[in-house]
Protein backbone atom coordinates (compact mmCIF):
# COMPACT_ATOMS: atom_id res chain seq x y z
CA UNK A 1 0.00 0.00 0.00
CA UNK A 2 0.83 3.63 -0.57
CA UNK A 3 0.00 6.65 1.59
CA UNK A 4 -0.17 9.83 -0.87
CA UNK A 5 -0.63 13.46 0.11
CA UNK A 6 -1.09 16.15 -2.57
CA UNK A 7 -1.45 19.79 -1.73
CA UNK A 8 -0.07 23.05 -2.60
CA UNK A 9 2.63 24.02 -0.43
CA UNK A 10 2.02 27.93 -1.17
CA UNK A 11 -1.73 27.78 0.43
CA UNK A 12 -3.87 28.25 3.23
CA UNK A 13 -4.20 24.66 4.34
CA UNK A 14 0.03 24.28 3.99
CA UNK A 15 0.04 24.28 7.97
CA UNK A 16 -2.85 21.16 8.31
CA UNK A 17 -1.11 18.94 5.79
CA UNK A 18 2.44 19.61 7.37
CA UNK A 19 1.40 18.88 10.55
CA UNK A 20 -1.02 15.69 9.75
CA UNK A 21 1.77 14.47 8.05
CA UNK A 22 4.38 15.03 11.05
CA UNK A 23 1.94 13.53 13.20
CA UNK A 24 1.41 10.40 10.84
CA UNK A 25 4.98 9.57 10.49
CA UNK A 26 5.55 9.76 14.80
CA UNK A 27 2.70 7.43 15.16
CA UNK A 28 3.17 5.18 12.55
CA UNK A 29 7.69 5.80 12.36
CA UNK A 30 7.68 2.26 9.68
CA UNK A 31 4.86 3.38 7.25
CA UNK A 32 5.66 5.66 4.19
CA UNK A 33 4.00 8.91 3.25
CA UNK A 34 4.33 10.50 -0.17
CA UNK A 35 3.93 14.41 -0.44
CA UNK A 36 3.65 16.01 -3.40
CA UNK A 37 3.49 19.64 -4.91
CA UNK A 38 0.40 20.04 -7.23
CA UNK A 39 2.39 22.90 -8.69
CA UNK A 40 5.02 20.23 -9.83
CA UNK A 41 5.02 17.62 -12.64
CA UNK A 42 4.43 14.67 -10.88
CA UNK A 43 2.35 16.31 -8.44
CA UNK A 44 -0.44 17.20 -11.32
CA UNK A 45 0.54 14.34 -13.04
CA UNK A 46 -0.96 12.00 -10.14
CA UNK A 47 -4.15 14.52 -9.69
CA UNK A 48 -4.68 14.25 -13.45
CA UNK A 49 -4.30 10.49 -13.23
CA UNK A 50 -6.72 10.07 -10.03
CA UNK A 51 -9.39 12.89 -11.37
CA UNK A 52 -8.17 15.38 -8.37
CA UNK A 53 -10.19 18.69 -7.98
CA UNK A 54 -9.72 19.90 -4.29
CA UNK A 55 -6.61 20.17 -2.43
CA UNK A 56 -5.04 18.67 -0.02
CA UNK A 57 -5.79 14.84 -1.22
CA UNK A 58 -4.71 12.22 0.69
CA UNK A 59 -4.99 9.14 -0.87
CA UNK A 60 -4.32 5.27 0.10
CA UNK A 61 -2.87 3.45 -2.89
CA UNK A 62 -2.73 -0.71 -3.66
CA UNK A 63 0.85 -1.51 -5.05
CA UNK A 64 -1.02 -1.98 -8.57
CA UNK A 65 -2.13 1.98 -8.85
CA UNK A 66 -5.79 1.21 -7.44
CA UNK A 67 -7.51 3.14 -4.92
CA UNK A 68 -8.15 1.86 -1.67
CA UNK A 69 -9.64 5.07 -0.37
CA UNK A 70 -9.60 9.23 -0.39
CA UNK A 71 -10.04 12.09 1.05
CA UNK A 72 -10.39 15.89 -0.39
CA UNK A 73 -10.54 18.89 0.95
CA UNK A 74 -9.10 20.99 4.23
CA UNK A 75 -11.95 19.61 5.94
CA UNK A 76 -12.03 16.15 4.67
CA UNK A 77 -8.64 15.46 5.78
CA UNK A 78 -8.25 12.35 7.98
CA UNK A 79 -6.77 11.49 11.48
CA UNK A 80 -3.78 9.15 11.30
CA UNK A 81 -5.39 6.47 12.89
CA UNK A 82 -7.68 6.19 9.50
CA UNK A 83 -4.79 6.56 7.38
CA UNK A 84 -3.27 3.23 8.22
CA UNK A 85 -6.55 1.63 8.86
CA UNK A 86 -6.63 1.48 5.34
CA UNK A 87 -2.98 1.50 4.73
CA UNK A 88 -2.84 -1.69 6.33
CA UNK A 89 -6.03 -3.66 5.15
CA UNK A 90 -6.00 -5.97 2.54
CA UNK A 91 -9.72 -4.17 1.41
Amino acid sequence: MKVLVLYQPHSEHRIAVEELVREYKQLYPGSMIEVLDVEQEDGTAMAKLYGIMRYPSLMVLRDDGSMVQSWEGESELPRPEDIIYYASSNL
